[in-house]
């Protein structure tokens, strides 16, 4: 069994081997299940995904975090990608609770 730590820094460990060079080589680009080139994909990943730009004031410390996290890897994406799990995870919640008592109405209702 996996050991959780006790501290608020989250477990980044993956049990997944790293990815080479040649992963990347290997890899195919599909739209729609079909096979497609890097630019095509690029533009159906640019269609998909709209962004607006926002000045917002974040906590000097919540910022630092999500840096130290990204390391080069930007950390503006990793809190959009947070914020984005939010707001899935309260659906998901929220969809589990409507599911959990229309089965309690029907089972005791």
């Amino acid at each position: 069994m996996k050991q959780t730590s006790t501290t608020s820094t989250p477990d980044t460990s993956d049990d997944a081997p790293p990815l080479t060079q040649a992963d990347f080589d290997r890899a195919r680009f599909r739209v729609g299940g079909q096979d497609a080139s890097r630019a095509e994909w690029q533009s159906a990943v640019r269609a998909k995904v709209s962004k607006q730009r926002v000045n917002i004031m974040l906590d000097t410390p919540i910022v630092e975090h999500f840096k130290h996290l990204a390391g080069e890897r930007g950390y503006q994406t990793l809190i959009n990608d947070t914020l984005r799990r939010v707001i899935e995870s309260e659906h998901i919640e929220a969809d589990l609770r409507s599911v959990i008592r229309e089965e309690l109405a029907q089972r005791f209702g």
